[in-house]
């Protein structure tokens, strides 16, 4: 399948979508902040390539797509999985969110998926041709949790990703670039370690995600990414999918 794929992180999420778009044939290039981590999921999916850089400066976004171009001579589409969690820069309900993890979330998750859009969408048109983008938000951005998940400068992180997607995708549909949200509960990922081993929490998602009665794996929200992702989805653009277990419709 002559279709490559540039997913952003390598682990969780990103890994699981990354391993099973080679197993469907597609290309795949991994980008991340981690030289070891992306090199070791490339070594693992026969014919990718990796590029390795801090994906919240500019220069390292575009040197991303370059690299993509340059291995594969195309870019189809974009999945931006990488982020990261607020609370080590000292996120919390808005009362306690210091500046510093306000502006430090928003960096590490708003930013990244900012600039890859930017540079993937100059690219595209510049080709004069169209690609799929698909952002990573979260449930939290739309059904907050009080008891567990106050972590208010990441739900606004993820709302922005959001709004943005949604103002692109109406900009862009003309172009033939589609533009997508998925939204995820809670996921067995490196990112939600902390969460897994709180047993208040692992009872809490049980009731909270029936579907899954409790974590969802992450090789399920990969299927529904790699969907959106795809030519399957062609005429879907501008939407936000939950994968969540049932979490936003549970009370």
């Amino acid at each position: 399948m002559d279709y490559v794929l540039l997913i952003t992180g390598s682990s969780g999420i990103a890994e699981a979508t990354a391993l099973l778009a080679c197993k469907e044939g597609y290309k795949v290039f991994v980008a991340g902040l981690e030289e070891p981590q992306c090199r070791n999921l490339s070594t693992r999916i026969e014919g990718s390539g990796y590029f390795a850089g801090d994906l919240r400066e500019p220069s390292a976004a575009e040197a991303a797509v370059r690299s993509c171009l340059k291995e594969f001579g195309r870019l189809d589409a974009v999945f931006n999985v990488a982020g990261a969690s607020g609370r080590q820069f000292g996120d919390g309900p808005v009362d306690e969110c210091t500046l510093e993890g306000w502006e430090k979330t928003l960096a590490a998750n708003a930013r990244p998926t900012f600039l890859m859009c930017r540079a993937a969408v100059c690219h595209w048109l510049e080709a004069g041709r169209g690609g799929a983008i698909l952002n990573m938000a979260s449930v939290l951005a739309f059904s907050p949790e009080a008891q567990h998940f106050s972590t208010h400068a990441y739900a606004a992180s993820k709302g922005a990703i959001i709004s943005v997607s949604r103002a692109m995708a109406a900009h862009y549909a003309p172009k033939g670039i589609r533009v997508n949200v998925i939204a995820p509960a809670l996921v067995k990922t490196p990112m939600s370690a902390r969460a897994q081993t709180d047993q208040g929490i692992v009872e809490f998602i049980r009731q909270k995600q029936p579907l899954s009665a409790g974590l969802l794996e992450a090789a399920d929200v990969a299927q529904t990414a790699l969907f959106l992702l795809s030519e399957r989805s062609r005429y879907v653009t501008g939407q936000v999918v939950a994968v969540d277990g049932g979490w936003s419709v549970t009370g």
